[in-house]
């Protein structure tokens, strides 16, 4: 099941590396989606809006634990590329030993604060009761989310994509049932929805551990700490953070216009929360993809294989635009009728709102498409910083653009929509500016800070 991405052809193991990825990620996205659709049919739409409201805020809140691990994903990836066991042992304990007390930190204070987060993203009075219960439930199983995603990382950095998905695929099946039963059968409601899904976590994340533990003998490492290499522990930090703050200013820019959302009401929330369940669903794959393409890049930079790198931005690069317009065509055309996956055909004003963001991000699937693989490829040559300076640029673009168009009458909702894919080919053009520059300075360099 693993796979030396230093040797072979480039193009068809990048693609056979990342498919488990992207099929995994779908599933991840699937039984998420589970809870929207289950919910928008059986609750009605206030409870669509408190939980696409809830999910947008839980996004941002894991996305720092996922990012810890992707940037720890990137360093063991190297290491391993670079054949240096004992300096990727190291970075493993303490990755796990970091991350997993930052996991710990995070359940304590959103437990404190719940309902002021709340408040603070001006959710309306009639659902805070409902996206209290939800956020309360959801969070109680953040460390299964934790371990599901440091094992997976772990394994995906030595070429085994495939079994994090198997996992990933039982327990989605698991968290559609669990959602049927909950919500449908037992009448539990909205805390129905949020049980099954930690159940569905707990499943995921201690089974891919105890998997990795037992199985992967050559990956365990000491639970107590000790002593580490010299540079291990700067190196950690270096990349877990980086990632982490990454992915946390992305996904706390989206809650910024969660907060926006939030003001028009009810019927726009629920618009929302649908319109981006199928946004996420229909780029996932590219951004999956690019997560592959950067422990590709990690790996040969690593083995110092430069023509590797090269040849597989390329190739990146044409599949990545390729998929994104025909992925951009399908979703314009049939954006109405995606709208009805969660929602009655009865709230016409729900399925236009919805079917308007669908129409406008789905035209610039290819600018985020390109921006995945900046991302990945600045994170596998030992610049995860530059990969942050572009989340920034199409964040903060999105964010001040939103706040400034959305209040004008004649444009509102309209200008958070369009706020965002020009966010994207800032970025975009950045990115592509600053990689020609270190072209031009052919920097190759690994990730000592030393």
């Amino acid at each position: 099941m693993k796979k030396d991405l230093t040797q072979g052809n480039v193009t068809k193991n990048m693609l056979l590396f990342a498919g488990p990825m992207i099929l995994g990620n779908l599933l991840q996205q699937f039984y998420n989606i589970a809870d929207t659709l289950i919910v928008g049919r059986f609750l009605g739409p206030d409870a669509l809006a408190a939980v696409g409201s809830a999910y947008t805020l839980m996004t941002f809140l894991t996305s720092i634990l996922i990012g810890m691990c992707m940037g720890s994903g990137a360093l063991f990836s190297y290491y391993f590329g670079k054949k240096e066991n004992k300096k990727m042992k190291d970075c493993m304990q303490l990755s796990f030993l970091l991350i997993g007390g930052v996991t710990l930190l995070l359940n304590f204070l959103v437990m404190l604060f719940c309902r002021p987060i709340l408040r603070l993203l001006q959710v309306p009075d009639q659902l805070m009761e409902m996206m209290h219960t939800y956020v309360w439930i959801i969070f109680m199983g953040i460390f299964f989310v934790f371990l599901y995603n440091y094992f997976a990382y772990l394994l995906r950095a030595v070429g085994n994509s495939v079994v994090p998905l198997y996992f990933l695929g039982s327990t989605a099946v698991l968290n559609v049932a669990l959602d049927l039963i909950f919500v449908v059968v037992c009448r539990w409601g909205i805390a129905g929805a949020a049980a099954a899904t930690i159940i569905a976590q707990a499943v995921s994340g201690l089974g891919l551990a105890a998997y990795t533990w037992i199985r992967e003998p050559n990956l365990r490492f000491p639970l107590r700490l000790s002593s580490p290499e010299k540079g291990a522990a700067g190196e950690i930090l270096r990349f877990s953070f980086s990632s982490s703050v990454q992915q946390s200013v992305m996904n706390f820019g989206i809650l910024m216009i969660q907060g926006l959302v939030n003001s028009f009401g009810p019927e726009v929330m629920a618009a929302f929360a649908a319109a981006v369940k199928i946004d996420s669903f229909a780029y996932m794959p590219a951004q999956e993809f690019g997560n592959a393409f950067s422990l590709f890049i990690s790996q040969n930079h690593g083995a110092g294989e430069k023509g590797r790198v090269r040849q597989g931005m390329r190739s990146a690069v044409r599949i990545s635009l390729l998929f994104c317009a025909v992925i951009s065509l399908l979703v314009f055309v049939f954006a109405p009728y995606l709208m009805l996956l969660f929602v009655s055909p009865e709230d016409v004003n729900i399925i236009a709102t919805g079917a308007g963001y669908l129409r406008v991000e789905g035209a610039f699937y290819c600018g985020i498409g390109i921006l995945f693989l900046l991302y990945g490829y600045y994170r596998g040559v030992n610049r995860p910083e530059m990969s942050l300076v572009l989340t920034i640029i199409s964040l903060g673009t999105r964010v001040l653009l939103a706040y400034i168009l959305a209040p004008i009458p004649q444009i509102g909702v309209v200008g958070i929509w369009s706020a965002i894919p020009i966010g994207w080919i800032l970025a975009d053009v950045t990115g592509i500016l600053y990689l020609r520059r270190l072209e031009k300075g052919h920097t190759f360099t690994g990730p000592t800070t030393e």
